[in-house]
């Protein structure tokens, strides 16, 4: 058994890479499958082009204290 990657043997490193090249294949193949389409799907606060939503302000708001001070 190798308990080292430094004194490790062919096969060991051979081994790692063909992982490495497995999981590198599997994670790319889940992004490419996993992209959204323009469907009208919305996420995160993204929507599709031309459905977009006008927001008006509504009336100003007065905030207002007392005058006081609080340092003694």
């Amino acid at each position: 058994m190798n308990h080292s990657i430094a004194t490790a043997d062919r096969n060991t490193h051979l081994k790692v890479i063909v992982v490495a090249l497995i999981a590198a294949i599997s994670v790319a193949t889940i992004g490419i499958a996993a992209r959204i389409s323009n469907s009208g799907v919305e996420l995160a606060g993204v929507q599709a082009p031309g459905s977009a939503q006008v927001v008006k302000a509504g009336k100003p708001v007065v905030w207002t204290g007392s005058g006081r001070s609080t340092v003694n």
